[in-house]
């Protein structure tokens, strides 16, 4: 099982994660209260790869320009592209030549039709919650159900609401290529070390 540890945004927490076997580092660039900018970001990467680890870095973009995505994959070095916004599939054209995780909520928006409907080989789609007037990080469920048909179809990231406690259950009953954790491993808003720990640990194992 693939675990990607999202919203990072200190140095210690970001080593934590990497010694503790996370597959995969997110770092938000869009509006949140977990947002790195570019600067900070960077300096991020190159700890991480100073440090010895080649664990991959997802950048998290909500609706930003296919110039800004570049700019910030080019100076972070990121691995990967996350969007999570209502992003056409048209943009891939544009962006660089990484893989894409693009959120699905499984409401059948228009947006995500052409998403859904697609095989590209970049492009994985991640399931979070459908949370009104939210794009992600609420700490809500996202529907299983509907997550585990369409991982019967093709990989998926299984986001939302995930946490300890339930990655077991989330893991056994939607069978997702990889989980994605960011507010279940916090305390009081701030990534909480034992819960990264314990989560990549219970995701492993399951």
């Amino acid at each position: 099982m693939h675990v990607k540890i999202c919203g990072i945004r200190a140095p210690e927490h970001l080593l934590v994660a990497a010694a503790a076997g996370a597959d995969m580092i997110g770092l938000v660039f869009a509006p949140s209260k977990r947002q790195v900018d570019m600067e900070t970001g960077a300096q991020l990467v190159q700890r991480l790869r100073a440090a010895g680890y080649q664990t991959s870095v997802i950048g998290l973009f909500v609706n930003a320009s296919a110039t800004t995505i570049q700019r910030v994959a080019e100076e972070c070095q990121l691995d990967g592209i996350q969007l999570h916004g209502n992003e056409p599939m048209s943009m891939l054209d544009q962006l660089p030549a990484l893989p894409v995780w693009r959120a699905v909520r499984l409401q059948g928006a228009d947006d995500e039709l052409e998403w859904l409907a697609s095989n590209h080989p970049r492009v994985t789609l991640l399931v979070d919650a459908h949370v009104s007037g939210a794009y992600g990080g609420t700490g809500a469920q996202a529907d299983w159900s509907k997550a585990a048909q369409l991982a019967a179809t093709r990989p998926i990231v299984l986001a939302g609401g995930l946490n300890p406690a339930n990655v077991v259950s989330a893991i056994r009953q939607v069978r997702p290529w990889a989980v994605d954790v960011s507010s279940g491993v916090e305390r009081d808003g701030i990534k909480d070390n034992g819960l990264m720990s314990a989560f990549i640990d219970l995701a492993k194992q399951a």
